[in-house]
Formats: C-alpha cells, sequence, structure tokens
C-alpha cells in the first residue's frame, strides 16, 4: 500500500478555498457565482459541456469536500494552488466502504481531487491490505451516470429543503402521538452515529417502529449462536489458525461476510516454500459448487436438507472418540445415510487437532446448524484458539421477523408514513413478503436510494442517496474496530447520507454529516487530546484498539437438545427439486447491478457473465432431459421464474443452484434488464429447505460464458500434486515436461544488467475469485464489451481466471490460474508484427506503442497463451463524460482496431523509477506493487527485479514448486508459477 503522508493536506488544509470577500474583485465574485453556482455538481446524462465543465472545475479540479476534510460554505478555484498538490502526483486517503454488518477499510487513491482507484487499508482488520472485486469495482459506482440527482415527490422534481421543511410539518404531529403511525425501515448498520440517532429515535418516538432488512443477511448465524449460548454474539474465524477446516455449505472465500480476511488467513496455511512444512486441510460439504469447494482437499456432495442429519452424524462420529458434543443424542445418530469412511476420516482429523481446527457454516443454513457448529467448536477446544465471540456494539442486525411484522402493520393501515433508509425492498424482500403492495396501503413513504428503483418508483419522496466515497458517515468492522467514512470528492449528483437523512426524521434538524460524525466521535476519543486523536483516525481511516474484547459464552445444552428434538427431518421426495439460493459473487444481492466491471466479471465456478441461470448437475440435467441453455420454468407457492441451464460438475443430485442479484427493472442503463430475480422463489416465513417443481419450456435462452475461451486443455498448463507427493519429488513440476535444448536462430539480447521485472504466482494460495481482474480493469482503463461481444469470446480484460475441471464428473477437483501476458524474452508476437507496435523493453517487458499498431492481430494469433485483446469497437466512445472520471490518467485510454495486453502496470514502474531517481537511490524491492498483486486477498501474486537475488519474487522463482508455463517453446516467460498442492487425508485416497 502507498505510504501516508500524514500532513495538512489530510487534516484540513485546502484543495478548496472558501470565498474571502477581501480578496477577490465585484466582477470575478460575479463569474464565480454564474459559472460556479449552488448545485453545481448535480448532473443528468446527457450533459452539457458547460455543465461538465463546472462540475470538473468544482469538483475534480479542485478536489471536493475531501480535499479540506472540513464544512466550507462556497467554493471557488484557488488562485493560489496549495503546497502539497502537485499535479500528476497521486494522492491516497483511507475511509471505509460499509457492507450490511461488514465494514471494509481502503486507501483511495486521489488525483485532483478525483477519486481513481480503490486498494485496501493494511492498518484495518477486514482488508488487511487487500480488496475483493466488490471493493475495486465500488470506484465505477461512484461515477455511474444514472445515479439519482433530484429529489421527487410524486414524480415532482423538489428541493432537500422542501423535503425537510415537509417533514418538520410531519414532527409535529408525530410527536403528539408519541410516533404512532411512523416506521423506518433501514439496512442492516455498524454505524456508531446511526446507532445512537436510532436510539434517539425511539426516545423521541416509543411508539414508532424501526426494523432492519437485509435480503443477504448472518441473521441465522446470529440466531444459531443465541440459540446456543442465550447471547447476542458475533463470531470472528481465525483461519490462520487452523490446521483441519470443516466447511458446511459455506463459501468463506468469496461470498460470505468478512472473506477478505478469511481468504488471507486461510492461504496462510496453504504456503509451501520446502517439502518439509506443513499446510492445512480443508473439507467442505455442499450441494452447490462453491469457490471454496473448489479449493477442499476432500468434497462432500449433500443439500441443505440434508445438512442438520450430517452434523448430526459427525457429532456421533466424535463422540465415539471421547469428543462429546453437549446437546446432541446419540440415539439420533444418522451416519447410516453418509459415507461412514469420509465421516470417520473428518472425525479422527478433527480430534487429532483439538483447538487448531475449525467448524464454519454458510448463512443460509438454519440457526440449528449454527447452535450445533458452536457445540462442536467447544467439544473440539476451538473456541478461544480458532474462533472467538464478540458482542456486537452499534450494530443495527437485519431481522426476517420484524420485516414481516412491519409488513403486516402495513397491510391494516396502521403506518401513516414509512421512512426506508437505503436497501430496495420492493425489489429484494422474497415474495410471500409481498412488500410493494404493503407499500400502497402508506400514506407517506420516504425513500433514501442511489437511483429510481424499483422501491423509490413506489414511494411518494425519493431522496438521492450518496456513495461512500463522497459522503460522511463510520461503520464498526466485525471486531468491533470503529473506522471512519470520510468523502474523497464533493457529492456529484447532490445526495444525501443515511445520518443525515435519520438526523432529519428525528428532529426535523439538517445537519451536515461531518458534523454528525464528529459529535459520535467526541464520545470515542478522548477530550483532551480530540483534534490530534480526530486527525490521526482521518489518516488511518479507524481508531486503534476499539474492537470488541473476545467473551466467554457457555453452552446452553438444554435449549440445544430441546430445538435438536423439534428439528423436522426434511420432506419426503415429491419429484420436487431443492433451492440453493445464495447471492451473485459479482453483483451481490442486486445492488451492484448497474456496474458493468461486475456484471462483465465471469463467475468464478460457472463462468457466466451477465446472467444468471439454474445450476444443476449432470445426472440431475439428464433426468430433467435438458441441456446448457434449455429454459426450465422453477414454480412454488403459486411463483414461477424461467432461467436457462447451467451444468456443472460436482453439483449435488435432485437440487437447483439459484443466483440473487439479477432480473433488475428500474437500475440504469447497464444492469437493468439482466438476468432473471429469483427472489420470488424466496420465503421470509419458511425456514429451512426450500422445494420447487421445475418443469421444460421447450425454448433455450443464449447465455455469455468465458468457460472455453482462450482453452489450452491438452498442454500442461496446470501442474499439481498432492503434498506427500511432493515431499517424494519436490522437482515434479519441472519434470512434468521435456525441455529440449533449443538454439534462437538469432543472438538473444542478455537481460543481465539493471532491473529486470518478473512475476511468481502461487498456485497453491490462488482461490480464483477474480479481485485481480478487477483491480487491473480498474488501474488500466479497460473497458466493458456487453454480453454480445462476450458471446463472442471479446471480453478485454487484460487477466483472465483459467477454471479447470479434473476427475470423476460427481467429484471433480478444480484448479484456478490466473493467465496474463507472460512477457517472454523471445515472445513469438514481436516476431511478427509488421510495424513493431509490440516490442521488448531493456528491463524485460513486452511492451505496446498503440498509436502504431495497424491491428493485423498477427501478434494474437501467434500468442500461445491467448493473452492479447483486441478493440474490435470503439467501447469508449460513447463512455459518459462523469464515468471518463473514475479512469487513471496515467493510462492512454484505447480506442478501435488496437490490441493490448497486460503491462505489468508499467505506469506503476515508471513512478517508482521516477522517486528513486529524484531522491538519487536504488528501487527498494517490494516498492512497486502491480494492481493485481495488491488487489490479490490471498496475495499470491509477487512481483519484482528477477535480477535482484534477495528480491521476494528471486526467492519464489527458486523453490522447488517454480515452473513456467510453454518454457518448452523456448518463449522465456517473466512469469513464474509455483504448482499447486493438495492435502488429502491418507485415509480417504
Amino acid at each position: 500500500m502507498p505510504s501516508l503522508d500524514h500532513g495538512d493536506h489530510v487534516n484540513g488544509r485546502a484543495y478548496w478555498r472558501s470565498l474571502d470577500e477581501r480578496a477577490v474583485s465585484p466582477e470575478f465574485r460575479r463569474f464565480v457565482e454564474r459559472e460556479f453556482p449552488e448545485g453545481a455538481s448535480e448532473l443528468s446524462d446527457p450533459i452539457s459541456r458547460r455543465r461538465f465543465l463546472n462540475l470538473m472545475g468544482a469538483s475534480l479540479a479542485l478536489a471536493g469536500l475531501a480535499g479540506c476534510r472540513r464544512p466550507v460554505e462556497k467554493v471557488i478555484p484557488y488562485v493560489i494552488p496549495p503546497e502539497e498538490l502537485v499535479p500528476g502526483v497521486p494522492q491516497f486517503y483511507a475511509t471505509t466502504m460499509p457492507l450490511g454488518t461488514s465494514a471494509y477499510g481502503v486507501v483511495v487513491e486521489s488525483r485532483e481531487g478525483r477519486p481513481t482507484k480503490i486498494e485496501g487499508n493494511s492498518l484495518h482488520p477486514a482488508t488487511r491490505g487487500r480488496t475483493n472485486a466488490l471493493l475495486s469495482a465500488s470506484i465505477l459506482s461512484l461515477y455511474d451516470p444514472d445515479r439519482s440527482s433530484r429529489v421527487l415527490e410524486r414524480g415532482a422534481e423538489r428541493t432537500w429543503d422542501e423535503f425537510v421543511v415537509f417533514w418538520r410539518t410531519r414532527l409535529a404531529h408525530f410527536r403528539t402521538r408519541g410516533g404512532a403511525g411512523l416506521a423506518v425501515l433501514s439496512e442492516a448498520s455498524t454505524s456508531p452515529t446511526l446507532a445512537a440517532l436510532k436510539a434517539e429515535f425511539h426516545r423521541q418516538f416509543p411508539e414508532a417502529r424501526w426494523a432492519a432488512f437485509e435480503p443477504v443477511s448472518d441473521e441465522n448465524i446470529d440466531a444459531g449462536i443465541a440459540l446456543a449460548t442465550g447471547r447476542d454474539l458475533r463470531p470472528d474465524y481465525h483461519y490462520d489458525r487452523a490446521r483441519v477446516i470443516l466447511s458446511l455449505a459455506g463459501d468463506f472465500l468469496l461470498t460470505e461476510s468478512e472473506s477478505i480476511a478469511a481468504t488471507a488467513g486461510f492461504a496462510d496455511g496453504r504456503r509451501i516454500s520446502s517439502p518439509q512444512d506443513e499446510m492445512n486441510r480443508l473439507y467442505v460439504v455442499e450441494g452447490g459448487y462453491s469457490l471454496t469447494g473448489t479449493m477442499a482437499d476432500h468434497r462432500l456432495r449433500v443439500t441443505d436438507g440434508g445438512m442438520t442429519a450430517f452434523v448430526v452424524a459427525l457429532a456421533a462420529e466424535l463422540a465415539t472418540r471421547g469428543v462429546v458434543v453437549a446437546g446432541v443424542s446419540e440415539s439420533r445418530n444418522a451416519t447410516d445415510r453418509f459415507d461412514r469412511a469420509w465421516l470417520g476420516a473428518v472425525a479422527d482429523d478433527l480430534v487429532s487437532n483439538r483447538g487448531r481446527s475449525l467448524v464454519v457454516a454458510g448463512r443460509r443454513q438454519p440457526p440449528i446448524i449454527h447452535a450445533l457448529v458452536y457445540a462442536i467448536n467447544e467439544a473440539l477446544g476451538n473456541v478461544g484458539q480458532t474462533v472467538e465471540y464478540r458482542e456486537p456494539v452499534d450494530v443495527i442486525l437485519p431481522s426476517n421477523s420484524q420485516l414481516m411484522d412491519l409488513v403486516g402493520t402495513m397491510r391494516h393501515g396502521e403506518i401513516e408514513t414509512l421512512a426506508i433508509i437505503g436497501g430496495n425492498p420492493v425489489y429484494a424482500a422474497p415474495a410471500d413478503v409481498d412488500f410493494g403492495n404493503a407499500l400502497t396501503k402508506v400514506a407517506e413513504s420516504i425513500h433514501l436510494s442511489p437511483h429510481v428503483d424499483e422501491t423509490s418508483q413506489h414511494c411518494t419522496w425519493h431522496i438521492p442517496r450518496a456513495h461512500y466515497l463522497e459522503s460522511w458517515g463510520d461503520a464498526r468492522a466485525a471486531d468491533g474496530t470503529a473506522g471512519v467514512i470520510q468523502p474523497l470528492i464533493e457529492p456529484l449528483f447532490n445526495g444525501r447520507s443515511e445520518i443525515e437523512l435519520a438526523r432529519v426524521l428525528v428532529d426535523g434538524r439538517d445537519r451536515r454529516g461531518y458534523d454528525l460524525v464528529r459529535d459520535t466521535w467526541q464520545r470515542l476519543l478522548p477530550p483532551a487530546d480530540f483534534d490530534a486523536a480526530w486527525h490521526r483516525v482521518l489518516h488511518d481511516g479507524l481508531l486503534p484498539g476499539s474492537g470488541s474484547p473476545a467473551v466467554a459464552a457457555s453452552l446452553d445444552r438444554d435449549a440445544l437438545t430441546s430445538a435438536l428434538a423439534s428439528e423436522a427431518t426434511g420432506p419426503a421426495d415429491d419429484g420436487s427439486l431443492e433451492l440453493l439460493i445464495s447471492p451473485s459473487a459479482t453483483v451481490y444481492d442486486g445492488r451492484f447491478a448497474n456496474n458493468g466491471w461486475l456484471q462483465e466479471l465471469p463467475d468464478p465456478v460457472t463462468k457466466l457473465t451477465w446472467d444468471n441461470a439454474a445450476v444443476v448437475s449432470p445426472a440431475s440435467a439428464r433426468r430433467l432431459q435438458v441441456a446448457n441453455q434449455d429454459v426450465v420454468s422453477i414454480s412454488r407457492a403459486g411463483h414461477s421464474v424461467d432461467l436457462p441451464i447451467w451444468i456443472i460438475p460436482g453439483h449435488a443430485d435432485n437440487c437447483i443452484s439459484l443466483t440473487l442479484g439479477y432480473g433488475r427493472t428500474a437500475c440504469g442503463r447497464v444492469g437493468t434488464g439482466v438476468g432473471v430475480n429469483v427472489a420470488a422463489l424466496r420465503s421470509a416465513s419458511v425456514g429451512g429447505v426450500i422445494r420447487a417443481q421445475v418443469a421444460k419450456t421447450g425454448r433455450t435462452y443464449p447465455v455469455a460464458t468465458t468457460q472455453n475461451h482462450w482453452s489450452m486443455e491438452g498442454r500442461p498448463i496446470v501442474r499439481e500434486a498432492t503434498l506427500e507427493e511432493f515431499r517424494a519429488h519436490p522437482h515434479f513440476a519441472a519434470e512434468a515436461v521435456e525441455h529440449p535444448p533449443l538454439k534462437s536462430l538469432w543472438k538473444e539480447h542478455s537481460y543481465d544488467e539493471g532491473n529486470q521485472w518478473g512475476m511468481a504466482i502461487d498456485l497453491n494460495a490462488c482461490t480464483g475469485c477474480g479481485a485481480c481482474t478487477v483491480a487491473c480493469q480498474s488501474e488500466n482503463n479497460i473497458p466493458i464489451v456487453g454480453k454480445e461481444q462476450v458471446a463472442r469470446g471479446r471480453e478485454m480484460h487484460w487477466i483472465r481466471i483459467d477454471r479447470y475441471f479434473s476427475g470423476d464428473e460427481n467429484n471433480p477437483e478444480v484448479v484456478h490460474q490466473p493467465m496474463a501476458c507472460q512477457h517472454c524474452e523471445n515472445a513469438p508476437c514481436e516476431q511478427v508484427c509488421p510495424v513493431a507496435a509490440t516490442m521488448h523493453s531493456q528491463d524485460g517487458l513486452n511492451m505496446m506503442t498503440y498509436n502504431r499498431c495497424i491491428g493485423t492481430r498477427y501478434c494474437s494469433n501467434n500468442c500461445p497463451y491467448k493473452v492479447r485483446r483486441f478493440n474490435f469497437f470503439n467501447y469508449t466512445k460513447d463512455t459518459p463524460e462523469v464515468q471518463r472520471m473514475a479512469m487513471n490518467p496515467d493510462v492512454t485510454v484505447r480506442f478501435r482496431g488496437v490490441m493490448e495486453k497486460c503491462t505489468y502496470c508499467v505506469q506503476r514502474i515508471s513512478r517508482v523509477r521516477i522517486t528513486a531517481k529524484d531522491h538519487d537511490r536504488a528501487i527498494v524491492d517490494g516498492e512497486i506493487v502491480t494492481a493485481c498483486q495488491q488487489a490479490c486477498p490471498a496475495q499470491a501474486i509477487v512481483f519484482g527485479d528477477v535480477n535482484d537475488p534477495n528480491s521476494k519474487v528471486s526467492e519464489m522463482k527458486r523453490r522447488q514448486r517454480r515452473y513456467e508455463v510453454l518454457a518448452e517453446l523456448n518463449v522465456k516467460p517473466r512469469t513464474s508459477y509455483l504448482a499447486k498442492l493438495r492435502n488429502p487425508n491418507p485415509k480417504l485416497a
């Protein structure tokens, strides 16, 4: 992570200047008022040149509110630029991205006041300097031209001040009634400021309601822990301490909460430097094939309907080995339903690693599963070691039961005014909630949202919501660490934050978010030295030591026994199929649906883009007599959706995996009409297993998938072995192919002087999450091309993640391999370019001269790795002006007819080289960090100088697992791979 300069530019001196009445002439003042009026940051698309220049002048060139970090009344162009601002030199600010009950610390690159790149904050416990695809892509959502820019009342344009006046008239009415008839529906939150406002709301209006709803939440996890302990606790998993991990339908490496920290910890347990090193072992029990399942050393196919029986069977196996799981009766032994050898091997491994094992379950599993998981971890001595429990602080937890109660009162006309702070319940709430119909029974409704979305269209008032990069706020991480949300730019679309709206709702006072957050942190920071502590928090992005301490809780055996006794065994097979509904790995629950980077990022398992599908096993497809892209109708409880079939090896039989987040009808030009909304098949009132009828429709629907693009099967591209095989044959990777003595036809250049750049990728740590792909896209201005062009194999990603299946179709193994330009010293592309557009630099980079390329594509045809991308169309020609603000000014924006590919982030190399030259010193190892390397949550990518024997990349290249892809062709690639290892249990070999 670039170093943060703790200076005045963070704490309050000025990219923006307040209007100084004494320093400017009346003519200049009139010019400012004309060219930079109040509200100049509003934007609609298409926009006029003058409006865009106003926006650029007020929000881009001057660095916005984020630059000054203090409230301002009027801003104008500075006459004397601030000393700390050097044009072309980026600055970095720490902030926090909230997402449900999670909070991710990030560091944002700012270019003359324009946020352009998001990295992880190394000080923050949730990111540890790393990111994922959602965090990196959130920069594009900031510049979404479809964001709402106006307050609306029944479709008519209003102002924020008019809304405040309206609400003040309503306050007097509700105060006389103690809040009866008033309700708030918010998103989940860990904001100390919003929690304080919620408490004040209840004091002001004791008869009012406040409920929280999240389409994707950890509600079942929280309920399960409460069932087991009788306390409200949140788990904090330490995967780096676990030698044996058992995951029960929990995709903790991607779609579960805190996946960045989980990936970091898990990858730390997979790093192997020598054959003597130890490595963790992962068991996965699941129905659908998750990213976590692809990393498993052993995987067992069990649907959600059989998960309780499996956990009880595991508890029985543990009991036979002297580990008694309290609350579980041996009379419910169900081991006969499962592979006894598999169960026994897992039980042996867990028992032999007491205190160093970990059992986790996914958020989709019912509370009883999570209660059993707590009991098993306690029995194994893992509590306090690989898992800790903390009391939630300042948390607004989501609750389906609260949502159902609220909707019931709405239907009966008991709610006069409903304020919806964020979220999109009309779209995302389960079908049996029927939120849209209940909303029609409410006289006045207010919705804060970034778009005029499905819910806003049903509400009386719509308030534009500010992006987290343009608003003040705060949020606590999973361990309770308090972080600040500070703006990087003046609101582009005149949006308001949730705390600003909540303040108005409580007492009608219109206060700025900055003031509200400072009021809260006056209680969190020492009053005697508040200013210094506050500046430090702004610099670091968080308050060190503010996390919640781990607590000791005892298992309520009677409650667990009672709950387990009433647990149903599952419905009989009536010909229906079980539904496994999960959030999308890319667009999550639909809130990122209008983000083109995420829509075009392939799902890491199915490799689908721009769509969701009904994923089934090969056996289920044969039973249904369907093939890929055949459309089926899935129906339950009077609701049905039509989806194309997609077949994945290793998927459990008699179940279908469905993905949330698609089928939006009002989110913007990118995401509207993409995919199908499967929320109609969810239920808020029916817990546990959901079953549905499936029927063929006779239709087909084309989907765009990248799984067969640039396929290199048939070549020894991925090399893997078991840990024991590696110990017996340490050089298996290099010996997998024969390297004939090859001699070039010409005298080769000797790359033995100066800095020589290279990369190493550890396949044992890489999970295939795709964080590197989006980070590269953000850093290098890579365009999206749309579904049709992806289907033609024309996606533009400079780094792709190849996914390979091997073995039996019912129990295959999966391996992921990042693949980008290998920067070959004997590059085949360079030999065939007729205009020398692709050439080699003295420091070993394969370079592209864009204005020399004439688009013959000879280089792509000659590239054995198929990593070069061609602009068939001018994908950036119609990019809205506001979205161009997301582009990196250090990287050329390419046009039609140009070949492009990975450059090893040459702009970052140049930046560090210039800095080192200015200071008359050598480049330090680790000083240059590529975008993919910086984002990778597993830290699987290392970059540096291969001529430096002490560099990290040189050390990686000396390891025994090292190999180069297609090195036998004598192309001499600069990127090396470390072969993948698996750690199977010898008893299951």
